[in-house]
């Protein structure tokens, strides 16, 4: 599949390839909306090619708003080296990703209970606390279950905007939720529902269900439909760069927003390529 060229009038885009240098080719402040949900480093021994981000304190390496780095990223990485890899490797797509918001935008990064405390840390001092929007938990309630501790049945996202003065939240076009005592609030308000809080139950994507593309780690369509319609606007650019099955952009799609995909995998190719043909024009 080719890697055509983004333009901001131009059709929405499937691209192969290493989303690093990827990301580095496009333009900067093009889009509205990132959402990556990178592989969660779940054995903890994977080898990755990486690009460090680190450096001496003589390096001088800034953060975004002048911020140094450095030692935050230092410390989390020398508290558990196992994590330093899986850093190396997730950093300097964050800045690309970064790099490509618009002043309205939002980032989401989809990590599970591994690795998320070590990136909110670093995240902080890379982008500003002040930028910190939300810490979502995602919970669900599916597959085996430990008897020897709590089961861990949740992923963590992050969201942070490029500006918390002026990001877009679009609150009134996000689904309802069931009030847990109707009781306790007016008959109007029970019949719409409530605002979804930072804490979202959703089952993952059923195993046998029509939603269901054979990858392995597909996040279901419900969960991207409410970050896009929250944070996006029709005809906005969508980007995400580890695509897998490719939920985003089928949300995007839907929802009327264009969007930018990207992944190295061929099996995550072939699933695309057919799930988002008609899209891809």
């Amino acid at each position: 599949m080719p890697n055509a060229s983004w333009s901001p009038e131009g059709p929405s885009l499937l691209l192969e390839g290493d989303n690093l240098e990827l990301m580095k080719s496009l333009p900067e402040g093009s889009f509205t909306l990132c959402y990556l949900d990178p592989p969660f480093n779940t054995g903890r021994t994977q080898q990755r090619t990486t690009s460090t981000v680190t450096g001496s304190s003589e390096s001088g390496r800034q953060g975004f708003g002048g911020k140094t780095y450095d030692f935050t990223l230092h410390s989390v990485t020398s508290y558990d080296d196992t994590f330093a890899n899986y850093w190396e490797f997730l950093a300097p797509r964050l800045i690309e990703a970064w790099r490509l918001l618009g002043p309205e935008g939002t980032l989401y990064l989809h990590l599970d209970w591994r690795e998320v405390h070590y990136a909110k840390v670093a995240m902080d001092q890379m982008f500003g606390r002040e930028n910190f929007l939300n810490e979502i938990i995602w919970a669900y309630d599916y597959g085996a279950k430990s008897k020897s501790r709590w089961p861990t049945k949740h992923d963590t996202i992050l969201v942070y905007v490029k500006d918390p003065q002026a990001y877009i939240f679009n609150s009134d076009d996000i689904d309802r939720e069931p009030y847990m005592a109707p009781g306790l609030v007016g008959p109007e308000k029970a019949a719409r529902g409530k605002l979804p809080t930072d804490v979202w139950w959703h089952t993952i994507v059923s195993p046998t269900g029509k939603e269901k593309t054979g990858y392995a780690t597909q996040k279901p369509l419900g969960i991207l439909t409410r970050i896009i319609r929250a944070s996006s606007r029709p005809g906005d650019w969508v980007l995400d760069p580890f695509a897998g099955s490719g939920t985003t952009a089928h949300a995007a799609a839907e929802l009327g927003r264009k969007f930018v995909v990207m992944d190295s995998n061929p099996e995550a190719l072939t699933i695309m390529e057919r799930r988002l043909g008609h899209y891809l024009s």
